[in-house]
């Protein structure tokens, strides 16, 4: 096992991975840019260094800096989290040429995967459904027109090298496709510096369903079931629950064993994700496999007992998984509801500011992953979580109990979040009976948040 781990990241992960090593007896070295001097995962790591200024290309995405600071304090790996450099091909090369072990895949994996229309025709070739669209990148208006025809429209047209929603654009008739051609290879470079872009079949208003999946340097692949990560805002997930009540035994046996499938023709190492669309009628495909740990990972630790960034130190020091595939059982449900710094009123806008007073809940089945403590700026030069909130319960109905009391309890004052969107959500008639698809914000989020109003005023009155 590892002596000493380089965290090169912040926040809620950050916390997250310093409690882990602890755990397993590894020492920790924080790094934190000028605006997070202070910060939780300074405080509680065995070290701390400052890395650069607020801006985060000159800190947390500064590999030069990081690979510095884990050399002079002679670290043995890194652990990049999720996000900043987490599925940075480069970054985890780097690592290996210094002697660094790099908590994750090799960068090679991680190239290829990262390139949706490189690990769009992998899966292809390795059997794993996928959405019907381009073979490969799209590089003229005309050759995304004749696809578009053949698979009918709506399509999606989708950067290479994207995420969260960036360098994406829907086209619905043939006389848009120009114009959003342009659009999409723009932000795309933009913001990924590679233009690349590639067209799928848009499954409309579809589930969001992703495996866990975990693999070690011995050939050993296993998942441990799904999320249903539905629950969105502008591509960003806000609620995640396991198990789905959209799928059946054999849809779940399915899919897990299509995970597999494609961990394996990706010649996976660690923990990752393995992400399906689940239409309506019941077909699944991928769209795209997460070379990281998952925000939303503690949905799966619940359910399955297991500590995935356990596993992954574990794995990355060259030790072989201790279950096999029949070992796994998943037991109860568990729910997590990101709780933003962001204001739905105002389409989500970013708020960031002081955390005035903070009170989190508690009690059995109840976990917390946060960075936040009262008179903590919450930086608005970073991500928008704020907080995780997740809990555990024998059935669904129990833990939506569970969730509502403990979003009851929760209070963060300083700046507009979505924990009343979320306890809204959890009483809505749709979510309650696990009716529910990606489109699900687009047709409820007005009345839910008139609805929140009329209680507020309500309550106002009454008073």
């Amino acid at each position: 096992m590892f002596r000493r781990v380089l965290i090169a990241n912040r926040g809620e992960i950050a916390v997250r991975i310093v409690r882990a090593c602890r755990e397993l007896s590894i020492e920790t070295v924080a790094v934190y840019s000028a605006a997070d001097e202070g910060a939780l995962h300074t405080q509680i790591a065995t070290r701390a260094m400052c890395i650069g200024p607020a801006k985060a290309s000159e800190s947390y995405l500064n590999m030069s800096a990081l690979l510095t600071v884990a050399l002079a304090t002679q670290c043995d790996a890194v652990h990049p989290g999720y996000g900043f450099l987490s599925e940075n091909p480069d970054f985890a090369d780097l690592c290996a040429e210094n002697g660094l072990v790099f908590i994750g895949p090799p960068g090679h994996v991680i190239s290829r995967m990262g390139n949706k229309s490189a690990a769009r025709a992998l899966m292809r070739k390795s059997g794993v459904p996928v959405v019907p669209g381009s073979d490969g990148p799209v590089t003229s208006v005309k050759e995304a027109e004749e696809i578009s025809q053949r698979i009918g429209f709506p399509v999606l047209i989708k950067a290479s090298a994207g995420g969260g929603g960036r360098g994406m654009r829907q086209v619905d008739t043939l006389e848009q496709l120009p114009t959003l051609f342009a659009e999409a290879k723009a932000e795309a470079e933009a913001c990924f510096g590679n233009g690349e872009v590639y067209v799928e079949k848009l499954i409309v208003n579809p589930r969001h369903i992703e495996f866990q999946i975990l693999a070690d340097a011995h050939g050993n692949v296993i998942h441990l079931g799904e999320r249903d990560c539905s629950i969105q805002r502008k591509h960003q997930k806000l609620i995640e629950e396991s198990p789905s009540r959209a799928l059946t035994e054999d849809l779940r046996q399915r899919m897990g064993e299509a995970a597999v499938k494609a961990a394996r023709a990706a010649d996976y190492l660690g923990a990752g994700t393995i992400e399906f669309v689940l239409s309506s009628e019941g077909a699944f495909y991928f769209i795209e496999m997460n070379t990281r740990i998952q925000v939303e990972h503690p949905v799966t630790e619940f359910v399955t007992g297991l500590d995935l960034v356990h596993a992954q130190l574990r794995i990355a020091a060259g030790l072989p998984l201790s279950l096999t595939q029949e070992d796994i059982a998943c037991s109860g449900h568990a729910i997590e509801c990101r709780i933003n710094a962001e204001d739905p009123h105002h389409d989500f806008r970013p708020s960031p500011g002081r955390t005035e007073f903070l009170h989190l809940p508690g009690g059995p089945g109840v976990r917390v992953d946060t960075a936040l403590f009262a008179g903590w700026d919450l930086s608005p030069h970073y991500d928008s979580l704020a907080a995780k909130i997740i809990v555990h319960a024998p059935t669904r109905l129990e833990a939506l109990r569970k969730l509502r009391r403990a979003l009851e309890e929760l209070m963060i004052a300083g700046y507009p979040n979505t924990a009343d969107l979320c306890y809204l959500i959890a009483y809505e008639p749709d979510f309650m009976r696990g009716c529910y698809d990606t489109g699900y914000l687009d047709t409820h989020l007005e009345q839910l948040l008139q609805f929140g109003e009329n209680c507020v005023s309500g309550g106002k009155e009454h008073a």
